[in-house]
Parts: structure tokens; C-alpha cells; sequence
């Protein structure tokens, strides 16, 4: 996607003027009862819209749903989901058929990260890239066939970050790889192997691989490109595929610092999800904040 970032910013028409969806709109977005993830839940509710807000905790996402329902959004429903664990996946892709029907719009919210802003370790790469990659691949395909594909569009925001930029890359191969026109899902699951392998080597530091935060840039790295790569084979049909990178957000990810709040970086993210069908791009990797790039991360 690196070849089409696009800026994006409050300056589109509200999004009270372009409405197109109703209360039988359903979107699932994960990770969600806390941050970015649980800011979209309660705009997406605000706008009307049926919500069902994931958590892989339990009791906190049942708390984070109940509190939205207290502040008068009754259209958010909560189903545990954790996308690193492919049961979790099937369990919740069957209570949402059986529950709804199906869906319009699937976020791509849930991610971790265990560096501190000032660190780059990559000690828990594997859970990394199984939560931010394969969680988010695994769960966009077996969604896929619950899409409605309705004369709105379906749509699916992958929240990723401009850390996993392709110009990160100083591999110069594997670069050329990412690149190419005709990638494959084969060739980004090949890639991240290659990450994996260097660092039980202990040589992903000098194999020129993201500088910062390396193990969630590969992970956002591999995001991007699935997305693209999606994109291309849904192409001409009802189905939108974009990433959004919501900048350096006030969330527990960054320990709380930032130069926005996550209410801020929802907002974007929602007028992305709900633009018209008409003015809806698919293959496209949104900047939501032109500052943010001047901070560390």
C-alpha cells in the first residue's frame, strides 16, 4: 500500500450529511474495550449503527459494553473474541452468524506490543506477529463469507501504523519483494517466517529489518501488504479494504503519551468506515494525522 497513503483529516463533510447506513448495519470491531478500538465502538454506536464490541478479556469487555449501554447506546452488544487463537476465531464467527446474520463492517483493532516507547526487543516477536498478522488474516477470512456485499459496500479497516511502512525495510531483497505487483499471500507469510528465523538466530538487528519497534513494525509490515493483496483479489466487487494509521495515540500502548486521544483517532477512523459507497476507495493506507510522525515512535 505504500504507494497510495493518503492524508486524512476532518475537513469532509459531516458524516450526518452522508449517511447511508441504518440500525441493521452491523460492525465488529476487535480489541476493543479499551483505546482506539473502544472510541469507534461508541462513535460507531452514536451514529446509529449496531456494534459488537470483542475483547479476549472477559469481564473487561462486558464492562467496556455495559458502560456504553449506560450512556444510552443500547446497540452495543460484546462477544469475546482473542485473534490469536484460532477456536476463539470459530466460536465467535458462529455467534455472529447465528446472532446477526452477518456483517458490513469488520475493524481490525486488536494488537499488542511489549516495548516501552524507548526499547525495541523482540522477545515476544512470535506473539506479536501471531496477534497483529495471522490474528487479523485469520479472522478477515473466516468473516469473509458473512459479508453482505449490499449496494453499500461492505467494508474492512485494518488499524495498522506507518511503522511497517515498506521504506522501513533496508533489506533491499526483501524489500523488492514486498513491492512487486503480483505478491502473494505466500510470499508476506514468507517474509514474516524470515523475521521469525532471525530473531531465534539472534541476528534481526543487523539483517535490515525495521529499526523501531521492529517486531510490531513486521507485524503491521505483513498487515499492509495482506491488505493490499486482498484488496486486488476483491477488486470490482462489493468489498472495501483499507488501512488507517491513527498516529501516536494516547493509549496504553504508548503508555499514555501522545500527541491525540483515542476519541480523536476514532473520529478519523469512523468518517474512513462510513465514507459513501461512491467516494469509498479499497487498496488505500490512510494517515490520519499529520503531526504524529515528528514523535519518537
Amino acid at each position: 500500500m505504500e504507494s497510495k497513503e493518503v492524508e486524512f483529516s476532518f475537513s469532509s463533510p459531516p458524516l450526518s450529511s452522508t449517511r447511508w447506513w441504518c440500525r441493521d448495519t452491523v460492525a465488529v470491531v476487535t480489541g476493543a474495550n479499551k483505546g482506539i478500538g473502544f472510541a469507534l465502538v461508541k462513535r460507531f454506536a452514536e451514529l446509529g449503527l449496531t456494534v459488537v464490541l470483542t475483547a479476549r478479556d472477559v469481564e473487561r469487555g462486558n464492562k467496556a459494553a455495559e458502560s456504553l449501554r449506560e450512556q444510552g447506546l443500547p446497540n452495543v452488544h460484546f462477544s469475546p473474541l482473542d485473534v490469536s487463537k484460532p477456536a476463539s476465531i470459530q466460536t465467535f464467527v458462529s455467534w455472529l452468524d447465528t446472532t446477526f446474520g452477518g456483517l458490513d463492517i469488520l475493524v481490525n483493532n486488536a494488537a499488542v506490543s511489549f516495548n516501552e516507547i524507548d526499547e525495541n526487543s523482540a522477545e515476544y516477536a512470535e506473539t506479536v506477529i501471531k496477534t497483529n498478522f495471522y490474528g487479523a488474516k485469520l479472522l478477515t477470512e473466516s468473516l469473509l463469507p458473512l459479508f453482505r456485499f449490499s449496494t453499500s459496500v461492505s467494508r474492512i479497516l485494518n488499524i495498522s501504523s506507518r511503522l511497517g511502512s515498506i521504506n522501513k525495510v533496508r533489506d533491499l531483497k526483501i524489500k523488492a519483494t514486498l513491492q512487486n505487483e503480483r505478491l502473494s499471500e505466500e510470499q508476506i507469510e514468507e517474509v514474516v517466517n524470515l523475521f521469525l528465523q532471525s530473531v531465534k538466530n539472534g541476528t534481526w538487528q543487523s539483517e535490515g529489518w525495521p529499526k523501531i519497534w521492529t517486531d510490531y513494525s513486521v507485524s503491521k509490515l505483513a498487515l499492509n501488504a495482506y491488505s493490499r493483496v486482498l484488496a486486488k483479489r476483491f477488486q470490482g466487487s462489493r468489498l472495501s479494504i483499507n488501512c488507517f494509521c491513527p498516529g501516536f495515540t494516547q493509549t496504553s500502548m504508548t503508555r499514555g503519551q501522545g500527541t491525540h486521544t483515542p476519541d480523536e483517532a476514532a473520529e478519523v477512523g469512523a468518517r474512513l468506515a462510513l465514507l459513501p459507497p461512491h467516494h469509498l476507495p479499497t487498496g488505500r493506507f490512510f494517515l490520519g494525522f499529520g503531526p504524529y510522525n515528528k514523535s519518537k515512535l
